[in-house]
């Protein structure tokens, strides 16, 4: 029997253990089928030159290394999925089986489709699994088999099902030597090799299976106990960091789900955690059940709001020059690391949408271009949720505050004083409202506010009556 070659598709699952389409490859292959790796780019999705781009693709680089030792060397094959694979079809003509982990929503589901279309035309068998979350988007129904709208009951359904198991299979666990076609995708190579190397080396550290696994740890045996408390606090380093590992998928939700649940560390604080997994199965099915979601409110009342279309708030809000020290600090920490504390994604979109009135869908595609643990259904629900105009979202009258916010949880200033230097030497007693300062005390610390730190570009009294009528008004 002529031998044939098996491609394992690799996307946001970035891991050789617990890979469910990889270990249903390898259990369900026979002696004649040869295995490949495969990385698709397609230069029309990349985000050249943004901190999620350079984030997932030194997450790529890593496991593309990590593959290497494992024997399973990775070809990388670019273009449009179609273009692509037909390129590697016509090199490989022994290609007749794939294996790959679908994407349950959004431009992934859509690719997905096509993708089973083109396969199937080509005689190639298709094989994919739902892996990415705990429940994938059909799992939990209401009684009526509709899906459900809001959160509380998806939870109390969700919390009583068996979770999947982790399967601590890898790949190098089947003694198989990957496939080796690289010398025929010599421009490939070449287009890859110069798209890593425009990665910063800061971000090459903070990547692979290890370092997410130490994140998980650390979290399990110092963080967790106290995550109920601490985690609304961005001063605090009381949560578990692990977003950008789940978002590339470096490291498995199952694994995370199962080493939790399985810890002796927590209690109730734990329970509050895992429910955060919940939260991400469940903005994946809303997702999934409304996708126009990235350009449409769901709440259809809300659809043609009239938006603040003052560009001048938009790129204030970006550069961290605002005038409220909590918004610039939690902005700046966006910037400089890719990350935002949660507490704050909440307080700067509520800041964007009620008291600067500007399109909810600007501040999602900043946030998609600076996340380096950016995930389409979270951001998109949690934008949508500070906006009004999303399913089971905050009601329109409920508008941060954003100094009370910093007051509350960053009382004593530590977080703001590291974020906005400006204001390190100011007191307490002015450091949340610095426009409130007297102009002695302003020189006195070396802050002169409306040089060295802005005023406030605009009244959240007056911002939250228009917020209102603007709601009120559809």
């Amino acid at each position: 029997m002529s031998r044939t070659i098996t491609g394992m598709w690799f996307r946001k699952d970035l891991r050789l253990v617990d890979n469910t389409a990889l270990i249903a490859l390898m259990k369900e292959r026979n002696v004649n089928e040869s295995v490949m790796g495969i990385f698709n780019i397609n230069p029309l999705q990349l985000k050249k030159g943004t901190l999620n781009h350079q984030a997932f693709f030194a997450a790529v680089e890593e496991f593309s290394q990590e593959a290497e030792k494992a024997e399973l060397p990775i070809h990388f094959i670019v273009g449009e999925p179609e273009k692509a694979f037909e390129t590697l079809k016509k090199a490989i003509p022994e290609l007749t089986k794939i294996y790959f982990n679908r994407d349950e929503r959004g431009y992934g589901k859509k690719r997905d489709e096509a993708m089973l279309t083109f396969f199937s035309g080509y005689k190639i068998q298709a094989n994919h699994f739902q892996d990415s979350h705990l429940h994938g988007v059909t799992e939990i129904k209401k009684d009526n088999g509709e899906a459900f709208k809001v959160f509380t009951p998806y939870y109390n359904r969700w919390k009583k099902l068996r979770k999947p198991l982790f399967q601590k299979e890898e790949f190098a666990d089947f003694g198989v030597k990957g496939a080796d076609f690289r010398q025929l995708f010599k421009e490939e190579q070449k287009y890859v090799s110069e798209l890593l190397a425009e990665i910063p080396t800061e971000l090459k550290g903070e990547v692979g299976l290890q370092r997410a696994r130490g994140y998980l740890s650390r979290f399990i045996d110092k963080k967790v106990a106290s995550y109920e408390v601490d985690r609304d606090y961005p001063a605090i380093k009381g949560t578990s960091r692990i977003s950008r590992f789940l978002r590339t998928g470096e490291l498995s939700i199952r694994e995370v789900y199962h080493r939790l649940n399985e810890s002796d560390e927590g209690g109730n604080s734990r329970d509050t955690y895992l429910k955060e997994l919940c939260w991400r199965d469940f903005y994946n099915m809303i997702y999934a059940e409304n996708p126009e979601q990235q350009t449409l409110e769901i709440k259809e009342q809300y659809r043609g709001l009239h938006w603040n279309q003052n560009q001048g708030m938009l790129i204030a809000w970006k550069e961290r020059k605002t005038g409220f020290p909590i918004v610039d600090a939690g902005m700046r920490q966006l910037n400089q690391t890719g990350w935002m504390h949660n507490r704050l994604r909440m307080i700067v979109a509520s800041f964007l949408t009620k008291d600067l009135l500007t399109d909810w869908r600007l501040g999602e595609a900043y946030f998609s271009q600076q996340l380096v643990d950016y995930d389409s259904a979270s951001n998109i629900g949690g934008w949508q949720w500070a906006a009004s105009t999303g399913t089971d979202a905050v009601p329109y009258f409920r508008i941060f505050n954003p100094t009370l916010q910093g007051k509350k949880f960053d009382s004593d200033g530590t977080f703001i004083r590291f974020y906005v230097p400006e204001l390190a030497n100011v007191p307490i007693a002015y450091l949340h409202e610095p426009q409130k300062m007297p102009l002695d005390i302003q020189k006195q610390v070396g802050c002169i506010v409306g040089t060295d730190y802005p005023e406030p570009i605009v009244d959240h009294q007056k911002m939250r009556s228009e917020i209102l009528s603007l709601f009120k008004g559809q």
